[in-house]
């Protein structure tokens, strides 16, 4: 996707507020990530913030910013995505613990 910007920023222990702005309106998003869902991507926990970033731009690799959920934890992108974990694992920042 030309001329993106995804701004992810912590609001709760394991919660993002995503703003995208790209080609289309803008969108706001709220995302968790589930407990042990980084660490078992291979994503240290202080770099969630990172894991949900790349988690958008896995999704906006695949569809238009308007067809993202506004709300979803991060465990169901692999329910519309089966590639999804093993991908996040390549983008991880270290090797992952429990695969």
């Amino acid at each position: 996707m030309s001329a993106a910007a995804i701004s992810v920023v912590r609001t709760a222990t394991h919660g993002f507020r995503v703003e995208f702005v790209g080609d289309g309106e803008p969108s706001t998003h709220h995302v968790e990530v589930p407990d042990g869902l980084a660490t078992r991507l291979g994503w240290p926990e202080p770099d969630e913030d990172r894991l949900v970033e790349c988690s958008f731009e896995f999704l906006l690799e695949r569809e238009p910013a308007s067809s993202i959920l506004r709300r979803f934890g991060l465990e169901v992108i692999g329910r519309y995505f089966p590639e999804y974990e093993a991908e996040m694992r390549r983008r991880a920042p270290v090797a992952p613990t429990d695969a």
